[in-house]
């Protein structure tokens, strides 16, 4: 890529696409604390009023942020040599085209959850990603900002499941809060998104289990049903499956609960993990807890901290690729967009089971 050159010592630049309240509430906070890694040059949106009211926000940490809106300014950031590496933080069904514009430029990409809508667009995504890999002497990082694999409380529970022996039952028990109170409950693409809530917010669940079992889920069954009209269908999902080592265990999701509760149970012939998320001394995080073969309970307290790791993540990785233009280096697997497919596709087959009454359906690999 032409004017890279120059950059191979100097911090990286960076734009965000997308001017939303994930950006404003998180991106911007959360960047401005790691800001002496690398120099946000430019926030984009559709709309000029929307892509004003983020670099307000974001000028005070970033001063010379330039503000960049409609099909100019997206061309200006694509055809951009200085900017290696971009955040898409967009409408779910708009991400995955954008993504791939940019990465057909050669930029590197952190492209905010789901990966995809459904299984079959994920196919076709990957399809085209390898195309362009084909066809560029540097591959481009494409990445899924799931932040689940950075939480501590995950990366912790994951040593702790080496002693608890051959599992026997899992458990993920989702009750959520998506009521008119969350800032997302309006959120037009959300309501109108394959697979409404459920696959929006649940590939967070699917992550977190997947990062503590260690191995991928092998077949679903499940029912889905649709009691709050305040919210798209479908709001309810509870689903069997079987993992490729055998255990088998119960996904269930309450889109919206009066008693919100999330947890993550993992059983064993020596001990059990238990992930439960909640708050200590108002802090925001995960309770983890584990019962030992002779009957001891630890428990420990891990603050939320995962949206922080991976864009310090994500940023080290296009200073690495920067610096080492033509020659190899290590790419941190948990944020690669095949995890984040991997997500999408256990609840894609859950919903499919739904829409055919519970029928086993074989989730796909990716």
């Amino acid at each position: 890529m032409a004017g890279t050159a120059g950059m191979a010592n100097e911090k990286p630049q960076l734009a965000i696409l997308g001017a939303g309240i994930f950006v404003r509430n998180q991106y911007i906070p959360r960047l401005a604390e790691i800001s002496h890694l690398f120099n946000l040059k430019a926030i984009w949106s559709r709309t000029e009023e929307s892509a004003r009211r983020a670099v307000e926000n974001a000028s005070k940490y970033f001063p010379g942020v330039l503000c960049k809106w409609g099909v100019k300014g997206l061309d200006e950031i694509i055809h951009d040599d200085s900017i290696p590496g971009v955040a898409v933080v967009l409408a779910g069904h708009t991400q995955v085209d954008i993504s791939l514009r940019l990465l057909k430029a050669g930029k590197h990409v952190l492209q905010e959850k789901p990966a995809a809508a459904s299984a079959s667009e994920l196919e076709t995504a990957l399809a085209r990603y390898k195309a362009i890999c084909a066809n560029l002497s540097d591959q481009p990082i494409w990445a899924v900002a799931e932040n689940y694999r950075f939480e501590p409380a995950f990366v912790e529970s994951k040593k702790l499941i080496a002693e608890i022996g051959d599992m026997m039952s899992v458990q993920v028990i989702v009750e959520g809060s998506m009521n008119s109170s969350n800032p997302y409950f309006s959120s037009t693409w959300r309501r109108n998104y394959t697979g409404g809530f459920i696959l929006d917010m649940g590939v967070h669940f699917i992550a977190g289990l997947r990062m503590l079992v260690g191995c991928e889920v092998d077949s679903v069954s499940a029912m889905t049903t649709h009691v709050d009209p305040d919210l798209p269908p479908p709001d309810n999902l509870s689903s069997l499956f079987q993992l490729e080592n055998g255990c088998s265990g119960v996904f269930v999701m309450v889109v919206s609960s009066r008693s919100p509760q999330i947890l993550w149970r993992v059983v064993g012939l020596k001990g059990t993990v238990q992930i439960e998320r909640g708050h200590i001394d108002g802090q925001h995080g995960y309770l983890v807890l584990f019962f030992s073969a002779d009957g001891q309970r630890k428990s420990s307290f891990y603050p939320f901290s995962g949206v922080d790791a991976e864009l310090k993540t994500f940023i080290h990785d296009v200073s690495q690729a920067t610096r080492k233009k033509g020659s190899d280096y290590e790419v941190e697997p948990r944020l690669s967009f095949l995890e984040g497919a991997r997500d999408v596709a256990i609840l894609d087959a859950m919903l499919e089971s739904g829409s055919k009454q519970g029928a086993l359906v074989q989730v796909k690999k990716f």
